[in-house]
């Protein structure tokens, strides 16, 4: 083949209209994610974009939003056991999965503002 696959750029998360305040009191205060800037091009269509690590993740504006409940992206995590506890200080709830704990693997769930479902893990 003549072509190379590389990584993930960004992912992309839908969300309602108007969920910009929402999107940064969740990703950027609570989690702690950068914003960056969009395009000034893509200004227009609302939503937020974030930086996680070295990729981004995008927070679309979706018209008719539906959250995500089974699809997700998973991000990976130093110190998992420490995020858990930041969380559910911070009133977060999340879901622990255990069933998978012995592939080497800590993960848990949780739902973002929106009701799309988020994976946080750690590689044992």
């Amino acid at each position: 083949m003549s072509f190379l696959f590389i990584g993930i750029d960004h992912i992309q998360l839908a969300a309602p209209e108007g969920c910009e305040r929402v999107a940064r009191s969740f990703y950027a205060d609570l989690l702690g994610w950068k914003e960056i800037a969009k395009p000034q091009n893509l200004m227009k269509r609302g939503g937020v974009w974030f930086q996680c690590g070295e990729h981004q993740v995008h927070i679309g504006v979706q018209n008719d939003f539906i959250p995500t409940r089974k699809a997700h992206p998973a991000f990976q995590v130093k110190n998992l056991n420490a995020l858990r506890e930041y969380l559910h200080q911070e009133g977060i709830r999340v879901m622990d999965d255990h069933a998978r704990s012995d592939e080497g693997v800590m993960r848990f769930y949780l739902n973002d503002p929106f009701g799309n479902r988020l994976e946080f893990l750690e590689w044992l």
